[in-house]
């Protein structure tokens, strides 16, 4: 259970650019971050051994944004395209009427192809499924420097994964066997810009993305200067999470409470919307680039307690009918004739 925490602990990951670091070092990083994911559930990184800063993945969101919508559309998933294939990869627009999206997102997977199962074909949506990506000429360089991040992404988070078992007692690559064919996914988010409620003369909070845990490891999360990430904490207190230069938010998912027999904690957490955008760079609204590393699809996810265990694959689809933008949507709640055929990648 979170613990009555009024504001996020800082992580410092200087150690991981180490070339050799030492064992009491190591062991001394896993014990800080065990007693950060006990408590809070959610911590703030800095000095992550990362090629890229904020400004390089705040500039390749906005690139991406900035596309006319007929582009963004053709990569939209089949829930809000028909004719288009993608059904997990790719975009999504903000929903009209949906209170709990008002966020366009486009989503990216590894740039390896994954095992496919003829057992999964009949499913509604493939996990497995390649990315799509727009023209180069729409997204210079775009997709080279978005495969880069999601590796870098998947590589730190591996390492703070190895150093939680550390942490509970485990052999550092205990949980090696959940990387294989993991599904982990990039998503770049818009919040475009709302009236708060104080500047709309209501008097309840207003939020761009309501209450909610995440469903799988870890979660990292690159957010810009606007904030509104807010975290529940024990005495049903809403913490702001507001932006620490240079660093990334980190939190875990319900995945690794389950594994950790409940040691760990998987936070509620909401985005306040900060009216009108204008404390963003470019006045366009709010930012965000969260990094969720997931296990494999077929992954069997094991209590270390013996509790029950479940199949990866199975929780993320249980979990996804709680996603708006994995629900079914009325034809008139998006622009459909701005989408035609899109490319998938090979």
């Amino acid at each position: 259970m979170a613990t009555s925490f009024s504001s996020l602990p800082i992580v410092d990951l200087s150690l991981l650019s180490s070339i050799s670091p030492s064992t009491s070092d190591l062991k001394r990083l896993s014990t800080q971050l065990y007693d950060v994911f006990a408590t809070t559930g959610f911590a703030y990184l800095t000095n992550a051994p990362l090629s890229f800063t904020h400004g390089d993945v705040f500039t390749l969101a906005s690139k991406f944004f900035r596309m006319t919508e007929a582009r963004k559309m053709q990569l939209a998933k089949k829930t809000f395209v028909k004719g288009n294939k993608n059904t997990y990869r790719g975009y999504f627009p903000p929903q009209s009427g949906q209170k709990d999206n008002l966020k366009e997102g486009f989503e990216v997977g590894p740039s390896h192809t994954l095992v496919q199962t003829h057992s999964r074909s009949n499913q509604k949506f493939n996990l497995a499924e390649p990315n799509v990506w727009p023209a180069a000429n729409a997204f210079p360089n775009g997709k080279a420097r978005l495969e880069q991040l999601h590796t870098e992404l998947q590589s730190l988070s591996s390492t703070l994964l190895s150093l939680l078992a550390i942490s509970l007692g485990k052999q550092a690559d205990f949980f090696s066997s959940y990387l294989s064919d993991s599904l982990s996914t990039l998503r770049l988010l818009h919040y475009p810009p709302q009236p708060s409620a104080a500047e709309s003369g209501a008097d309840e909070v207003k939020l761009c993305c309501t209450p909610h845990t995440d469903s799988g490891i870890l979660t990292l999360l690159h957010q810009d200067p606007t904030g509104g990430l807010e975290v529940l904490n024990s005495s049903d207190e809403w913490i702001p999470a507001p932006y620490v230069p240079g660093s990334i938010v980190v939190n875990i998912g319900d995945l690794l409470t389950r594994v950790s027999g409940g040691q760990f904690v998987a936070t509620m957490h909401r985005v306040r919307t900060n009216g009108g955008g204008s404390s963003s760079a470019d006045g366009m609204g709010r930012f965000s680039v969260p990094f969720f590393f997931e296990p494999g699809e077929d992954c069997i996810v094991r209590s270390i307690d013996g509790g029950e265990s479940i199949v990866y694959g199975e929780h993320v689809r249980r979990k996804m009918g709680t996603f708006v933008e994995f629900q079914d949507v009325p034809e008139d709640s998006v622009d459909l004739g701005a989408a035609t055929t899109i490319a998938v990648e090979a």
